[in-house]
């Protein structure tokens, strides 16, 4: 072998394009891992921060809800998991990616519809507003009902609609002044109920049988007569 063959052997061969690529790939994993942990460290140090000032939010007897300032998507999320393990009630209200924000609320005063749509709204809750608010509201349900028709009332006489098939008199007014009809034998119900008192129908009883006693008597008196002149 001749001297500068022997040099070429000596001397470290370059790098061939698949180390150029392994060597990226290992960079850019150690990037990745290291803002992941800084993410973990961030996340963690957020955490401590928004339990420390649930913990204080909870302790302070003066407070009923308490408003977080706007955030990300992913901290909002972490703060209704924390607030959901501290038995807290918790609704987001604003416009996402803009000014999008987390209320909590203690359980015992868990807000109204009324006060959640107010927030949904961008208005500020007022509750002494929300009651007079409400009074008018009544009051003016009240005054809709009495200048409404009442509907349980027919508007229009049936009979007047209906009088070409039933007539000026609908039958069962007609059935009221039913007049007799000998020829069919109708009678009203009122001819056909006696009118007279108890002693009178006695009276009429005691006349009836008297009369029909002196008519068998009188029948007697005549055929006692025949007998004896036929005799004679």
């Amino acid at each position: 072998m001749d001297l500068l063959g022997s040099i070429l052997d000596t001397m470290e061969k370059p790098p061939g394009m698949a180390d150029e690529e392994k060597k990226k790939v290992k960079a850019q994993k150690a990037k990745l891992e290291k803002i992941q942990q800084a993410e973990k460290q961030k996340m963690k140090a957020f955490k401590e921060k928004i339990q420390a000032r649930i913990n204080a939010f909870i302790k302070d007897d003066t407070k009923q809800n308490y408003k977080f300032e706007s955030m990300e998507k992913v901290y909002r999320a972490t703060v209704h998991e924390i607030a959901d393990v501290a038995g807290l009630t918790s609704f987001s209200f604003g416009q996402d990616e803009l000014d999008r924000y987390v209320m909590l609320w203690k359980k015992e005063f868990a807000p109204s519809d009324e006060e959640i749509l107010a927030y949904r709204n961008g208005e500020e809750w007022d509750p002494e507003k929300a009651k007079q608010a409400k009074v008018l509201e009544e009051q003016y349900k009240l005054e809709e009902a009495k200048r409404k028709p009442d509907t349980s009332k027919p508007q229009t006489n049936y009979k007047d609609k209906y009088e070409h098939l039933i007539g000026k008199a609908s039958a069962k007014d007609a059935a009221k002044i039913t007049l007799a009809n000998k020829s069919y034998g109708f009678v009203p119900s009122e001819n056909k109920r006696d009118q007279r008192t108890i002693e009178q129908v006695m009276a009429d009883s005691r006349a009836k049988k008297k009369l029909k006693t002196d008519h068998l008597e009188n029948q007697d008196i005549d055929s006692e007569h025949t007998t004896k002149s036929s005799q004679s």
